[in-house]
C-alpha cells in the first residue's frame, strides 16, 4: 500500500515553501524505501522551486542531497538491506540500454535520466524529491554511505562532491597537476578538500578574500582575489586544470589565459547567460574548454568511498525544516559556509 510522507512543498513560483504530505508507493520488486535523516540544499533546489529554469510540475518537492537507512526492501533486492545507511543523489533511474547507461555514465543517459524531482518516473508519476521523510528508489540508484562519514555532511556530497569529484578524476587531478578552483561555495569547498586529497597544488580564485582562511584550512595552498588586476598577470599560463563552480557571468578568455599549455577549463556552474569567448584564447596554447555533471553511480560511490578513507565531509549548517525559506534567502545572499542541511526529524 502507498504510505504518506510528510514534506515541505513549492505550490507555485511566487509562494514560500509549504508544510504538507505527499504519497510515495509501496515498494516495488527491485525498489528499496529509505528513511531520510538529513538532506542538503542545493542552489538546484531553489531555481527549481522558483520556476527559474525549466517548467516546473507544481506542485513541486525538491531535494538531491539525500541520506538515511534503509526501511523496507522489495522481495528481489540484493544490494541493500533493512538499516543500511544509504543516499540518493541527483537521478533516481536511466534508459539503462544507451552506451552511456552501459558504460555506467547514466547522468549522460542519452534518453534523458530520471531526475529525483520535477522528472517523470516509471510508474508515469512526477518525482518527488527529498524535503521528505521518505522515499522510493530502485536499487541500482541508491548509494551506500560508508561508515567512515556521518550522515549529515555526506548529504551534500550526493551532488556538490560527486559534482566536484568527477571532474577532478576525469581531468587526472593529482600530484604534480596545478588545480584551480573558482568560487569558494558550496561546491568550490568540497573541490578544494577532494583535488588536495588528490595530490594537487590547489589555488582558490574568488572575488574577494574574505574566505582564504578557510580555504587554506581545507587543503587549499594558495588563494587569489580575482578583483584584484593583478592576480591574472601572475597566474597567466599557470594552471592544468580549472573548474569553474559559479554561476556568475565571467570573462572566460581572462580565465583561459590561465591555463598552461594543453590545459582544461572545465564549467560545472551554470551561467545564466550564453558564454563567449574568442578562438585565440584556445588554439594559442592547445587549451581546452569542457563542462561536466555529476557521476554516475558507479563514480558516485568510488567518490564516497574516498572521502570517508580521507576522513573527507561537507562543511555544513544543520538547520530544522522550518528555516527552509530562511535558508534558501540566505543561500541567495551567499550567508553559508558552506552548505545547509535540512534534519528530517523536524519535518
Amino acid at each position: 500500500m502507498p504510505t504518506l510522507a510528510k514534506a515541505y512543498v513549492a505550490v507555485s513560483a511566487m509562494s514560500p515553501l509549504q508544510p504538507g504530505t505527499i504519497e510515495r508507493r509501496e515498494p516495488g520488486e527491485f525498489e528499496v524505501q529509505i528513511a531520510i535523516k538529513f538532506i542538503g540544499i542545493c542552489h538546484s533546489d531553489i531555481h527549481t522551486a522558483r520556476g527559474e529554469w525549466a517548467s516546473v510540475n507544481y506542485p513541486v518537492v525538491v531535494g538531491h542531497e539525500i541520506v538515511g537507512v534503509v526501511e523496507a526492501v522489495g522481495t528481489k533486492v540484493t544490494r541493500h538491506a533493512v538499516g543500511d545507511r544509504v543516499g540518493v543523489g541527483c537521478f533516481v533511474d536511466s534508459c539503462r540500454e544507451c552506451d552511456n547507461c552501459r558504460a555506467g555514465e547514466e547522468q549522460y543517459c542519452l534518453s534523458g535520466a530520471t531526475s529525483t524531482y520535477n522528472s517523470m518516473g516509471r510508474d508515469g508519476l512526477p518525482t518527488a524529491g527529498g524535503y521528505s521523510t521518505s522515499i522510493v528508489v530502485d536499487e541500482k540508484y541508491v548509494l551506500r554511505i560508508p561508515d567512515g562519514i556521518s550522515l549529515e555532511v555526506a548529504a551534500p556530497l550526493l551532488c556538490a562532491g560527486i559534482t566536484m569529484y568527477s571532474p577532478l578524476r576525469n581531468w587526472n587531478a593529482g600530484p604534480g597537476k596545478r588545480v584551480a578552483i573558482i568560487g569558494m561555495g558550496g561546491l568550490g569547498h568540497m573541490g578544494v578538500k577532494i583535488a588536495a586529497a588528490l595530490g594537487a597544488e590547489v589555488t582558490v580564485l574568488s572575488q574577494s578574500l574574505k574566505k582564504q582562511e578557510d580555504a587554506l584550512r581545507l587543503g587549499a595552498e594558495h588563494y587569489y582575489a580575482t578583483s584584484a588586476p593583478s592576480t591574472f598577470e601572475i597566474l597567466r599560463g599557470h594552471f592544468d586544470l580549472i573548474i569553474n563552480t559559479v554561476s556568475a557571468d565571467t570573462d572566460v578568455d581572462e580565465y583561459l589565459s590561465l591555463l598552461a599549455l594543453d590545459g582544461s577549463m572545465v564549467l560545472v556552474g551554470l551561467p545564466s547567460k550564453p558564454l563567449t569567448q574568442r578562438a585565440w584564447s584556445l588554439v594559442s596554447f592547445r587549451r581546452s574548454l569542457s563542462g561536466s555533471k555529476m557521476g554516475g553511480i558507479r563514480q558516485t560511490q568510488e567518490m564516497l568511498n574516498f572521502c570517508a578513507a580521507h576522513g573527507l565531509g561537507a562543511e555544513v549548517e544543520v538547520i530544522p525544516a522550518s528555516k527552509i525559506n530562511d535558508a534558501y534567502e540566505r543561500v541567495l545572499a551567499s550567508d553559508v559556509r558552506y552548505r545547509f542541511v535540512i534534519d528530517a526529524a523536524t519535518f
